[in-house]
């Protein structure tokens, strides 16, 4: 039996095209002590990070230590989501954005929970779902205790 040409034609367009695997966006901390890299699903963008940690144990080379999804940082409505860090290097969070609605919500981990958590997700000129006022000196902008301290830094 003889494969027909149109048979054909489709085998091989299908071989040049990339294999489909899940999309994910990878970012480093911008904490320039800190060797964090957060992992972004760019569809559902969910956010997990893992670190390297150090082994006590007789002489180990060391282990990575992974942070699952925790509040805000689950799958959400799916879009085209990536990761942005700051150039602020004591940061220890990134920005998800949703690349399609131009929403942002910050996410960094929570080391006593063992978790990645975000924000919600805002949009700059739409009133926040949130009636709580911001801290800080001036409005939209947080005062210094805003941002969780990472790896215990004060």
């Amino acid at each position: 039996m003889k494969p027909s040409l149109p048979l054909l034609a489709v085998c091989a367009v299908l071989q040049t095209l990339p294999a489909a695997a899940t999309s994910f966006e990878f970012v480093p901390a911008p904490q320039t002590d800190l060797n964090r890299m957060y992992r972004v699903d760019k569809v559902t963008g969910e956010v997990t990070s893992c670190q390297y940690g150090l082994q006590e144990s007789a002489g180990g080379i060391g282990q990575t230590v992974c942070f699952g999804p925790g509040e805000g940082a689950g799958p959400q409505t799916p879009s085209e989501y990536g990761l942005v860090a700051s150039r602020h290097t004591r940061e220890a969070g990134v920005f998800r954005v949703n690349y399609r609605t131009g929403e942002m919500s910050i996410c960094f981990v929570l080391v006593k929970k063992e978790q990645v958590v975000c924000t919600q997700q805002g949009k700059p000129g739409v009133e926040s779902a949130s009636d709580a006022p911001l801290t800080g000196p001036a409005p939209g902008r947080a005062g210094a205790s805003a941002t969780p301290t990472q790896g215990g830094r004060p």
